[in-house]
């Protein structure tokens, strides 16, 4: 499949690259994607499968790992060639004989396509760890930085260590499963959604702001964890059984950064209303995409909107007498 030339090349196969995979075949166009990971859903699948996600239009809740189910079948109606496990290293221009093209080369690998869309997430993803006693010597073994089965974690006593999104809803997902929950906070401002604090409020949950881990405490398995006021110095231990922590990634655009792609910072590709960037035939959408006087939202919903704008905008590219807007699919035939 590497030697062959597509329409379009998507980079990532997270929620907005799925879509993206989607709206290209319903453009008619021929469709690759390429993934990193050795399996599609991106951070979903990675980080919070077993995670409910509120604010995906139309679903109330939705467990990630059910939307990335429902997103690869949704673009599968278009059959798109998938090859995961591959990192792309360079995008270099070409003539295919047939217009300009892109060569995408990996370590052992080429791909040939005449557009090409970026959706890689937060890029080349790290959680920020956390360099405590006991925390390496315990990672995956009682001390995690995300969950992908919560099962071991039934009738456990858990901390949580973090002040946003994911600590938050980590906290809500847990308290009916988890013995007991607790969650600590170095600062006593959260970076989560209103609503979603407002839950964690009403819950009972404690909510321990100024403190922090010191220590993981264990015997061949976490025993507890030992606390400090930021503030006082004041100390205390914790009968614990899971240490979670939750304090944000390393966001990177890795090889991207040589491509000669315009970067709006370390971890944004600067894009255009069309999701264009400044290199023809190359678009970015999703977490990884900096619009043109917007604030990146770094939301699904946004990266949805913003795959259907670039797959629109990639055929118009390909065929510039077929419409950006290509009419409702209300009024096709799938």
């Amino acid at each position: 499949m590497g030697g062959e030339l597509y329409d379009i090349t998507i980079l990532g196969a997270g929620p907005t690259g799925l879509f993206a995979a989607f709206y290209a075949g319903l453009r008619g166009m021929r469709t690759k994607v390429i993934e990193a990971l050795p399996e599609p859903g991106g951070q979903l699948a990675v980080l919070y499968p077993e995670k409910y996600i509120y604010d995906v239009p139309g679903h109330p809740r939705i467990m990630a790992r059910d939307l990335v189910r429902q997103l690869i079948e949704q673009c599968h109606l278009f059959e798109p060639g998938f090859v995961y496990s591959q990192r792309i290293d360079t995008l270099t221009p070409l003539d295919s004989g047939d217009g300009p093209a892109w060569r995408l080369g990996t370590a052992t690998d080429a791909h040939l396509s005449r557009t090409v869309l970026i959706c890689g997430g937060i890029g080349a993803f790290e959680p920020n760890r956390l360099d405590r006693l006991g925390v390496a010597e315990y990672e995956g073994r009682g001390v995690y930085y995300f969950v992908k089965d919560k099962r071991p974690f039934r009738g456990k006593r858990v901390l949580i260590v973090g002040g946003g999104d994911t600590a938050i809803d980590w906290c809500l997902n847990l308290k009916d499963w988890a013995g007991e929950v607790t969650l600590i906070h170095r600062r006593d401002e959260f970076r989560a959604h209103e609503a979603s604090l407002a839950s964690l409020r009403l819950s009972g949950i404690p909510m321990l702001t100024h403190w922090e881990l010191k220590r993981v405490l264990g015997d061949g398995q976490v025993r507890g964890a030992t606390i400090f006021h930021n503030r006082t110095g004041e100390e205390r231990e914790l009968a614990v059984d899971v240490v979670l922590i939750s304090i944000g990634f390393k966001a990177a655009l890795g090889s991207i950064e040589h491509w000669g792609l315009e970067t709006a910072d370390a971890r944004h590709i600067r894009v255009d209303g069309h999701m264009r960037t400044n290199l023809p035939g190359v678009f970015a959408a999703g977490d990884i995409a900096a619009v043109e006087g917007s604030e990146p939202l770094n939301l699904i919903v946004t990266g949805f909107a913003q795959a259907a704008i670039a797959a629109n905008a990639a055929k118009h590219h390909l065929d510039p007498r077929s419409r950006i807007f290509p009419g409702h699919s209300s009024e096709l035939r799938l």
